[in-house]
């Protein structure tokens, strides 16, 4: 371990403070020379890094002007200048002393460490915003930069605005000036705090090191620079789980990386500030800074290292931060009966055909030069042609949007209270359901088969029908017989085409809509479990045997992570998150019939300790007997991994029953509605489905990211293809039963977060080229191989394009029969002129 030593940070002797009034004497500059003579000679053959002066900047206006660090002064603005021009000029003497007796045989290097904050503009494009950010940084970091790294003299804006500052002579300038042999720099809640101190002038703080570190770049002609101070605090009352601090540390070290690869930014070292808790100046010991706790009470003063001296340790034998993916890129591919989808939500249907020309019999007259209407004529009636899919405009649409994509399979799904308007069968819409079963079957005549969700909810849209709203909805336990009726009629009427059924989407996130207690979530729930269950039996009995299609729901299923790795609590939250969240629903249905045991038990000890009076619904051996088994695989939803933070909370929620809270971890990619990119979180809970509850048949029924942009969505592309790969790391390694992968989304909505492939106005992206160069690879090969289709396949090929191009088909007969016809008729005609 290379010393760094500094020679004063802010230890004056209190001699020297009484007799001579500390740095506002000059005669302090000899006497510190003095001091660094002596240590140069006694520690100088074992020191390669030595720092004169740390932080300047606090010294001369915290400690002589604010008051609020040593010695305590509360001094006017000129003593302020007059001690930072002392502490100038003590660092310039210092670092000739060493320059000249010392570093030819030590070979020694020195700096001063300068500490700043960094302001951004609030009007990025305006130039007095960013004029006045240019003054801020100059009146701190610039006070001693610019003479020790840049002229020799202070910056233009502090001269001008103060007349009494000190002024430098021209030999003082050129002795002052390049006295560091690097750039040695702080940045942290020392230079932010107390704020009201900083020089903001109207603009906005920021913790982004990567810009104040190119602001150096710039400023200071590219020097060499160690972040030699670099750290946040935590309050008093925390111990060893400093969780807070360990994100902070990521991200700096994460702008600092990014700094060196990105920026070429000649970084060539970092310091964690500090090793140990300590007393904290103003702040006493209100906070602390260490990586190791001190228990102040304890007569042995015990060093227990936080997490953050662990994560930092982590960082030190990696040198940096290490991918989380276990293995390497696969080069790779799916199984040929691999099922590539794309997922939409609520399908609006048409009532009525958009294109009714052909369908209406009546002749109309147009009122051009009159009231511009149209006019039906009496007593006349047209020819008509049978109703076509395609007179639906909408369907039209869906079916071009579909031909661009090269997908297998198509999501959607169904809207109940359109189709059931009464929530019975008293009515039911049969307009409605053709128009279902027109998508289903014009899709088909692509060769792309849909999967077809029953029952949709959203937080804007709960979906149910009206009178099932009025009667209580999800939390009446009729509402389930409701919807195996409708399920029913959905199989009788659509089951000839569907192979692939979800009951209901994410009931698991519906916890957002019956919120009013624990106990009206948690019967939602269990209601909602009932209606899955009686779906799957009815399909079971009386459709799979000549239908041959598969039923199940899609669970809401993002990892967790422990938001602290080394701390326990962490470990367990994160294990019930998922618990609350997927097993919650799964292990009714794929492991024993009733909630998980963890869950029960977790809010039964709260229930004893007073903190809830929640209560998880009970099974009947019938109810049981219903959901356990009730899916024929296991489709998720999956978007992101959540950062999970143990956090005792106390009231009858669900959200309180779990007692957890998700940090965001800043140092992410994260799109614009804050979904951290984590890739291999999706391999994670692959494996941790199949190890939960068994080797069974898993489909991925939807995965994406919103992406702001129109012409570029970069961030969806690289998305698909880093999640994609740790879907076949799943597949090909871990060995999950992966049947099925359905990107998230087929078209945006207006005014939401941008999922889409195609924007509101069915504008294709280009991610679309990139997804389906991933379809037709099937993967990631090495070497192409494609899936041979079977003669069926072939001659269904043949079907495809002969039922696409009906109209060019038939015109090109029709054009060469006439050709034929024509030339017959020539070739008579000439014979009949020989023979004349």
């Amino acid at each position: 371990i290379d010393p760094v030593v500094t020679l004063y940070h802010w230890d004056l002797p209190l001699m020297l403070q009484e007799k001579y009034g500390g740095w506002k004497n000059e005669s302090v500059i000899d006497i510190f020379n003095d001091y660094a003579t002596f240590c140069f000679q006694t520690f100088g053959d074992r020191v390669k890094y030595w720092i004169t002066i740390h932080n300047p900047y606090l010294v001369a206006w915290h400690g002589y002007g604010t008051g609020i660090h040593a010695p305590g002064e509360k001094g006017k603005l000129t003593t302020v200048y007059s001690v930072g021009h002392n502490l100038i000029k003590a660092h310039a003497q210092v670092w000739h002393n060493y320059k000249t007796h010392f570093q030819p045989y030590q070979k020694g290097m020195m700096s001063i460490v300068l500490g700043s904050h960094w302001i951004e503009p609030n009007k990025s494009e305006d130039a007095l915003d960013i004029s006045k950010c240019q003054q801020s940084m100059e009146k701190v970091l610039g006070w001693f930069a610019k003479p020790i790294h840049g002229d020799g003299d202070y910056p233009k804006e502090l001269k001008n605005e103060f007349a009494f500052l000190p002024r430098f002579t021209e030999d003082e300038k050129s002795y002052i000036k390049g006295t560091a042999d690097f750039f040695a720099f702080s940045f942290g809640p020392d230079n932010f705090k107390p704020p009201s101190t900083l020089p903001k002038m109207g603009q906005n703080l920021s913790l982004n090191l990567r810009e104040v570190l190119n602001w150096i770049k710039l400023e200071y002609n590219s020097p060499r620079i160690l972040i030699a101070e670099n750290g946040w605090f935590t309050d008093s009352h925390v111990k060893t789980d400093d969780t807070t601090a360990i994100y902070m540390m990521k991200n700096f070290i994460n702008k600092a990386l990014q700094a060196i690869k990105y920026d070429n930014i000649d970084v060539f070292g970092y310091t964690a500030w500090s090793l140990l808790d300590g007393f904290e100046w103003q702040h006493a010991y209100n906070i602390r800074r260490g990586l190791f706790y001190v228990d102040f009470k304890s007569g042995n003063k015990e060093r227990i290292p936080k997490s953050s001296a662990l994560y930092y340790k982590q960082i030190i034998q990696e040198n940096g931060f290490f991918p989380k993916e276990s293995t390497p890129s696969l080069q790779a591919q799916f199984s040929c009966d691999f099922s590539w989808g794309i997922t939409e939500s609520v399908l609006k249907a048409e009532s009525v055909a958009s294109s009714p020309q052909f369908c209406d019999s009546s002749l109309y007259l147009w009122n051009v030069t009159g009231d511009g209407l149209l006019h039906k004529v009496k007593g006349v009636k047209l020819k008509t042609r049978p109703a076509q899919c395609t007179d639906f405009v909408s369907i039209k649409k869906q079916l071009d949007l579909l031909e661009k994509m090269t997908v297998t399979h198509y999501r959607f799904a169904l809207d109940w209270s359109l189709i059931l308007p009464n929530g019975d069968l008293s009515t039911v819409n049969r307009q409605v359901l053709r128009y279902y079963r027109c998508v289903i079957s014009e899709a088909l005549k692509l060769n792309v088969q849909s999967m077809v969700t029953l029952y949709h909810p959203t937080h804007a849209y709960l979906g149910l029908p009206g009178p099932l709203l009025q009667t209580g909805g999800w939390l009446n336990p009729s509402t389930a017989y409701a919807f195996q009726d409708y399920a029913a009629l959905c199989f009788q009427e659509l089951g000839d085409l569907v192979k692939l059924w979800i009951t209901i989407n994410e009931p698991n996130r519906l916890t957002d809509v019956y919120n009013g207690s624990s106990n009206d979530t948690y019967q939602a729930a269990h209601n909602l479990l009932i209606a899955h269950g009686m779906a799957w039996k009815i399909y079971n009995e009386q459709y799979r045997s000549f239908q041959h299609g598969k039923v199940s729901l899609s669970l809401h299923s993002d990892w967790a992570e422990p938001a602290n790795p080394y701390f326990e609590s962490h470990s367990k939250a994160a294990n019930r998150f998922l618990q609350f969240e997927i097993g919650w629903f799964a292990d009714p249905i794929f492991k024993t019939g009733d909630y998980p045991a963890t869950m029960r038990e977790y809010i039964s000890i709260k229930n004893r300790k007073g903190l809830s009076n929640s209560l998880l619904p009970s099974f009947t051996s019938e109810e049981k007997q219903l959901v356990k088994g009730a899916a024929d695989f296991y489709a998720l939803n999956h978007f992101t991994t959540r950062f999970v933070v143990h956090e005792p909370q106390n009231g009858s929620q669900y959200e309180y029953d779990r007692d957890i809270q998700f940090l965001q971890d800043i140092t992410c990619l994260n799109s614009p509605s804050r979904l951290a990119v984590v890739p291999w979180g999706l391999r994670k809970v692959l494996k941790w489905i199949k190890e939960t509850y068994g080797d069974i048949d898993i489909y991925i029924t939807a995965n994406g990211i919103d992406d702001q942009s129109l012409e570029n969505d970069e961030l969806r592309s690289y998305y698909l293809g880093k999640y994609i790969q740790e879907v076949l790391k799943a597949y090909y390694i871990d060995k999950v039963k992966i049947k099925g992968y359905y990107a998230f989304k087929m078209t945006e909505e207006k005014s939401k977060p941008r999922f889409g492939f195609f924007t509101s106005d069915l504008k294709g992206k280009p991610s679309i080229k990139f997804y389906n160069n991933l379809i037709s690879n099937n993967g990631f090969p090495a070497n192409y191989s494609a899936c041979h289709p079977s003669n069926q396949e072939k001659q269904c090929s043949f079907c495809l394009f002969v039922s696409q191009k009906k109209p060019l088909i038939f015109f090109a007969c029709c054009l060469f029969s006439t050709l034929i016809l024509l030339l017959t008729i020539t070739v008579f005609h000439k014979r009949k002129r020989r023979k004349h």
